[in-house]
C-alpha cells in the first residue's frame, strides 16, 4: 500500500514538473537585459543618495540609460529578441555601466 502511494506521488511529481513552461532564449534573453536595466538604474539612485553624483552627471547617465531601455523595447516590439539585439543591447549596457562607476568615483561630488 505505502509503496503504491509512493509511487504515485512520484508520478504526481514528474506530471507536475512536465507542465512546468521551460523559458525560451528569447525570455531569458529578455529577463537578463531588463534585470540589468533595473540594476543600473539602483546604482544611479544609489549615487544620487549618497552624494557621488553630482546633478549634471545624474542627467547624462539617465538619458543614457533612457536611450537603452528604449532600444530594448524596440528588440522586444516584435515579440523576439535576436541574438544580434541582445548582443547590441548588451554592448550598450556594458558601456553604460562603465559610465556609472566612472562618474560615481570620480572627484566631483555633490555640494
Amino acid at each position: 500500500q505505502s509503496l503504491l502511494n509512493l509511487v504515485g506521488a512520484a508520478l504526481a511529481g514528474t506530471v507536475l514538473l512536465a507542465q512546468t513552461p521551460v523559458p525560451t532564449p528569447t525570455q531569458k534573453r529578455e529577463a537578463r537585459m531588463e534585470k540589468r536595466a533595473d540594476n543600473q538604474q539602483k546604482r544611479i539612485g544609489k549615487g544620487v543618495q549618497s552624494g557621488q553624483l553630482t546633478p549634471k552627471e545624474t542627467v547624462r547617465l539617465e538619458r543614457q540609460e533612457a536611450k537603452v531601455n528604449k532600444d530594448i523595447a524596440k528588440a522586444e516590439a516584435d515579440g523576439k529578441v535576436t541574438k544580434k539585439e541582445a548582443a547590441k543591447i548588451e554592448k550598450e549596457q556594458n558601456r553604460e555601466s562603465k559610465r556609472i562607476h566612472r562618474q560615481k568615483h570620480d572627484a566631483q561630488t555633490r555640494k
